[in-house]
């Protein structure tokens, strides 16, 4: 039965006739031909593209190619992850396989490195992780001496971490540290404001009238001793200078009495020319003994006549060897540094 408060349904248009004589377009609602495989061919090309994709991906990334095994030791594996690249100067070379913790609570880094790169890592290389402020982590690698051995399969080697964050809260610390002592050397109690006040008493000491001695030592009376010591010093080198001066005329008068004109060097040298006059005497006379004693020799007769002569002689001779005798003693009177000479007659 028919709901009386129903709104009556709309009637549907009528469709209009066909007119005779013409058809609905050909193909309309015709089926495509072999539509299924079309469509799993076109799924199966999409899968094989992926894969391959895949494949060129894999291969370029050189996941086919042989590798050696390096693994770095760390104390913090922050920002490591599987896939992450090891670089050498600015080349990938190798991939982290995966991250561990070792027995000893540090961590192990699984480094695959391709062969034909792994000329570039030597016992010498230096294994770095950095951290910088934006990005990820960086693991790189350093070698120096590309002429040491080459790094064998499976080495393990130290890594030195690197993290800004770390580095910056270690020089804020270290800014904080000089800050303070700063304030410590700026205080009003500090070492260095009391050498500042002992320098200001010092150079007010230095402009004051009593002078820079009693700035030095504090009092009057040492700076009086002070000034005493030095007058007595002076007075000292002048008397020494005066000494010097009559030391100098002493000497003066001496090389004048010694060396001068009339001088005791005149005398002594008068003195030898007469000694060696005394002595020419002396040999002539002992010349004369000994022709004498020759004649005395020779001639037997006259022996009274030579007895006569030679006691005259002698007594020439012993005249002679007198005044000699004075002129030494002369001599040693006018020239007390000369030694004395001794004449032996035969």
């Amino acid at each position: 039965m028919a709901d009386p408060n129903r709104p009556p349904s709309p009637t549907a248009p009528p469709q209009p006739e066909t007119p005779a004589g013409k058809s609905e377009p050909a193909g309309k609602n015709v089926p495509v031909k072999n539509l299924e495989l079309k469509a799993t061919m076109l799924l199966a090309f999409t899968v094989a593209l992926i894969v391959a994709s895949a494949l060129f991906l894999l291969r370029a990334r050189g996941y086919f190619e042989p590798k050696q095994q390096l693994v770095l030791v760390a104390d913090n594996a922050e920002g490591v992850a599987s896939g992450m690249d090891l670089t050498f100067s600015g080349f990938p070379i190798g991939t982290v396989k995966r991250v561990e913790l070792g027995e000893r609570g540090n961590v192990r880094i699984l480094i695959d490195v391709v062969e034909k790169d792994a000329k570039w890592l030597r016992t010498s290389s230096v294994f770095t992780l950095i951290k910088p402020i934006f990005g990820s982590a960086q693991l790189r690698a350093y070698s120096g001496v590309l002429t040491d051995p080459p790094l064998p399969d499976g080495a393990e080697r130290p890594v030195l971490r690197g993290d800004f964050n770390e580095e910056v809260g270690r020089v804020i610390g270290a800014a904080k540290d000089v800050l303070d002592n700063l304030n410590q050397i700026t205080a009003a109690n500090s070492e260095l404001n009391r050498s500042m006040q002992n320098l200001q008493a010092f150079t007010q000491k230095l402009q004051g009238n009593k002078g820079a001695l009693h700035a030095i030592f504090g009092n009057e009376t040492d700076a009086q001793k002070l000034v005493a010591a030095i007058d007595r010093a002076n007075t000292a080198m002048a008397q020494v200078q005066r000494l010097a001066a009559n030391g100098d005329r002493l000497v003066g008068h001496a090389d004048q009495r010694v060396f001068g004109q009339g001088g005791i060097a005149d005398d002594a040298q008068a003195s030898v020319r007469q000694l060696h006059a005394l002595l020419a005497e002396t040999r002539g006379s002992l010349q004369r003994v000994d022709a004498v004693l020759k004649e005395a020799q020779g001639i037997a007769g006259n022996v009274n006549k030579a007895s006569e002569d030679l006691g005259s002689l002698r007594g020439d001779v012993e005249a002679n060897l007198r005044k000699i005798e004075d002129l030494i003693n002369d001599l040693n009177r006018k020239w007390p540094f000369s030694k004395d000479r001794k004449i032996e007659l035969p």
